[in-house]
């Protein structure tokens, strides 16, 4: 398979009922973006539950601990995670509480960074459990839709197409470098990268989950 097939797979789900559900998923998350910054904060703590696990699940147990989120210690909170099921409790409490103290940063920098990119390195330098990849997500599931959001099932596509060679280890640098050719791809396409990300994941696994 090659890039021009992937263009045309992408292009030919344009035309299906698929398009109707990425369209109103982006006006949700466009939506998120605008609320305040709780509802902003608990999409972060979904982005910190999915890295290296599986994202139903941890949408799952998002919208089961909710306002959890602002609240709960430490401890409770992994205790409901463990609850819950989730392979890392402990860890990932750990960060949601480290990040709930950076609520006002990270409401500041949303305020008044204007550039996606530089949110989100500040996102990786200053939360932890938080990557290229997670802060990517992140900031599209709340209307910034400029940034890839390269986890698996995108580099499986894009290697499935000869469009890469997929990496042993995703680097700052190889990440960045795939990002430049699914920008140049999401161009090709005429759609915003975000968007892109949602059609790849369809093509690869069927679903479209957040």
């Amino acid at each position: 398979m090659t890039l021009e097939q992937l263009i045309n797979q992408v292009k030919q789900l344009t035309k299906t009922h698929v398009k109707d559900i990425i369209d109103e998923k982006i006006r949700s998350f466009i939506e998120t973006g605008s609320k305040d910054i709780n509802k902003i904060f608990k999409e972060l703590c979904f982005c910190i539950l999915a890295a290296g696990y599986n994202a139903e699940k941890s949408l799952h147990i998002q919208e089961k601990i909710d306002d959890g989120f602002l609240k709960l210690s430490e401890k409770e909170l992994a205790e409901e995670l463990r609850k819950l099921g989730h392979r890392y409790p402990e860890a990932r409490a750990r960060y949601i509480v480290k990040a709930r103290g950076k609520i006002n940063q990270l409401k500041n920098i949303l305020e008044i960074l204007r550039d996606c990119k530089q949110i989100r390195e500040w996102l990786v330098e200053n939360i932890d459990g938080i990557g290229y990849k997670e802060a990517s997500h992140f900031l599209r599931n709340i209307g910034c839709l400029d940034l890839a959001i390269i986890d698996y099932h995108i580099l499986d596509i894009l290697e499935k197409h000869r469009i890469i060679e997929k990496p042993r280890t995703l680097t700052k640098k190889r990440y960045l470098e795939i990002e430049k050719i699914l920008k140049q791809l999401s161009q090709e396409l005429n759609m915003k990268l975000g968007e892109l990300d949602l059609y790849l994941w369809y093509l690869e696994t069927g679903r479209i989950i957040k």
